[in-house]
């Protein structure tokens, strides 16, 4: 039972210390990895009034997940009494709080807690980590766990800020406006206004939708399970399981097509086309709607409600890029203005900040934003030279274009405990992946995208300089292989400081 093993002492004679920032999947998996191995000295700070990271901010209509829930949840917390294939944002975050009750990690976590900065101390081996409230926390490791979807983004337009009507970004959205009736805007057609869009347009008096870019889809109509369905999974234990590695196959063939575009890439395209053709059945929405660039270059969205909403009587899809906001609406660059009462921006997120504006300083006073200037990456994504003690998750180059990042986050979490671990076993201060092993990796790991669906466009996954700095190129098995046992000769390690010599008198 999770919490029950006794306290470790490190051998230095001190309880090891670890402060996560972030109380999403990832800080939950890292602090239930780490109890369960004996690590128990943990805090967990999280800027939110509640834990679930994404799944705590994002609650728009018709928010869900679009990788089913038996693979978007732990290996070691199954439940079998899902309502439907793609859980919807409710029973996620009700999840996540289950599972942190139950491995007793939701105790750790201090809400409303804004980390502002964070310092390596080389003298004494420890991290300072402040908050913008003033307070100081102090522990040997430091794990960052902020994701890559945690900060909205807004894209500068002429006017935005003199809108005289109602706004929001679909990560912030406002219950209790009520978009009944009114003439909505929504700026952006990513994965959050795809789920969004057919919820809200059967109840808006008109909706136009702002695209500039079509997308790929794949059909998804995530129906409730019927009792039937329901009974089989809850009372065969092997089905749960077996339709668990079905999923982790699938999501993996996804990947096959993004990483060869012209052969396994065309086959996944078709199927693509025959679908949206079937559900894009207006021939100028066709046309407007329709992507322009290689399947897989950018993220493939599953739902089969979107398109067909566009296609309703009182939504207009706008192909016409946007050249400002005035105080009643939005005009677009053909000199059309759309009269608004809402305006919505479904825009997605600062992808590539990572765990910034948070000022990160390393050794010698290294700058993290400083050192990534070039483009964020770290040895698995996980590890920077220069920053002992320092544990990314959900970092640089791990996300995924088609399957789980539960996934990824379970490995990174073992990882990080087998890290730590090798401090107690050497008796050392501080451990630290090496300068020419991240470098070595990062090119390695770069030159896997040659080839591949994601350089033929630009997407969220690069940076402003091009670089892909999002996704992991490859596939889940061969990061859960790599990250599966950490090399200890990849690491150089800190020695602890040797006690003072007692000068008798």
């Amino acid at each position: 039972m999770a919490g029950t093993a006794p306290r470790p002492e490190s051998p230095s004679g001190r309880a090891p210390e670890v402060l996560i920032v972030g109380a999403g999947f990832g800080g939950i998996a890292a602090a239930i990895e780490l109890r369960r191995h004996g690590i128990t000295d943990i805090t967990i700070l999280e800027k939110a009034a509640d834990l679930g990271g994404t799944w705590f901010y994002n609650s728009y209509p018709g928010a869900a997940c679009d990788v089913p829930s038996h693979l978007y949840s732990f290996s070691f917390a199954q439940r079998r009494d899902w309502s439907r294939l793609c859980s919807p944002q409710a029973e996620i975050h009700a999840y996540l709080h289950e599972v942190a009750h139950r491995y007793a990690v939701d105790r750790l976590v201090q809400t409303n807690t804004t980390v502002t900065s964070c310092s390596w101390d080389a003298e004494r081996c420890r991290w300072s980590v402040a908050t913008a409230s003033g307070s100081v926390h102090e522990a040997d490791a430091l794990i960052l766990a902020t994701g890559q979807l945690d900060q909205p983004s807004r894209p500068r337009i002429e006017g935005a800020d003199g809108f005289a009507g109602h706004s929001f970004h679909s990560a912030e959205w406002d219950h209790s406006y009520p978009l009944a009736g009114k003439r909505v805007a929504v700026i952006g057609t990513g994965a959050s206004a795809v789920q969004f869009v057919p919820e809200i347009a059967p109840v808006v008096e008109h909706l136009s939708v702002f695209q500039r870019t079509g997308n790929w889809f794949m059909p998804r109509r995530n129906r409730r399970y019927n009792r039937t369905i329901k009974t089989a999974i809850e009372r065969v234990p092997a089905l749960q399981a077996l339709r668990r590695r079905f999923v982790f196959e699938y999501t993996e063939s996804l990947t096959v097509s993004i990483r060869h575009p012209n052969t396994f890439g065309r086959i996944a395209r078709a199927r693509s086309i025959q679908f949206m053709r079937s559900q894009l059945k207006d021939p100028a929405v066709r046309e407007k709607a329709w992507p322009d660039y290689t399947f897989g270059c950018k993220r493939i969205l599953f739902s089969s409600y979107y398109l067909p909403a566009l296609q309703r009587p009182n939504v207009e899809l706008v192909t016409d890029a946007i050249a400002r906001i005035t105080p009643t609406g939005v005009v677009t660059a053909a000199g059309a203005e759309h009269e608004l009462d809402c305006l919505i921006w479904a825009t997605g997120f600062k992808t590539t900040d990572f765990m910034f504006p948070m000022r990160v300083s390393g050794s010698g006073g290294a700058d993290l934003h400083e050192y990534w200037s070039g483009g964020a990456h770290a040895h698995l994504g996980m590890c920077v030279p220069g920053f002992p003690n320092m544990f990314v998750m959900y970092g640089p180059n791990t996300n995924t274009s088609g399957g789980s990042i539960i996934v990824y986050l379970e490995a990174q979490a073992a990882y990080i405990r087998q890290a730590l671990q090798q401090l107690r076993a050497r008796g050392a201060a501080a451990i630290e992946v090496r300068a020419e092993v991240e470098a070595t990796s990062d090119r390695a790991l770069q030159a896997r995208f040659a080839g591949t669906a994601w350089t033929q466009c630009d997407s969220w996954y690069r940076d402003e300089n091009g670089r892909i700095v999002t996704n992991w190129p490859g596939y889940m098995r061969e990061y859960l292989e790599q990250t599966r046992e950490l090399d200890v000769s990849e690491f150089s390690f800190v020695a602890l400081p040797k006690p003072a010599a007692v000068v008798s008198a």
